[in-house]
């Protein structure tokens, strides 16, 4: 499970499910369960180093 965390609340997705988020807005994912998980982040566009903007805990 991937938690996906933003200022409108947090989603827990599961594996077969997807979320879609609209540009702009500050989002934080997190593998909260003890096996971990893997997911895919897909950008359109494409990040940059020089535009992203992360926060790192």
């Amino acid at each position: 499970m991937v938690r996906v965390a933003s200022k409108h609340g947090v989603l827990d997705v599961r594996p077969g499910q997807a979320v879609i988020c609209e540009a702009g807005p500050w989002i934080r994912y997190s593998t909260p369960e003890a096996e971990g998980a893997e997911y895919i982040t897909v950008c359109v566009p494409g990040l940059s180093p020089a535009t992203v903007h992360r926060n790192v805990e």
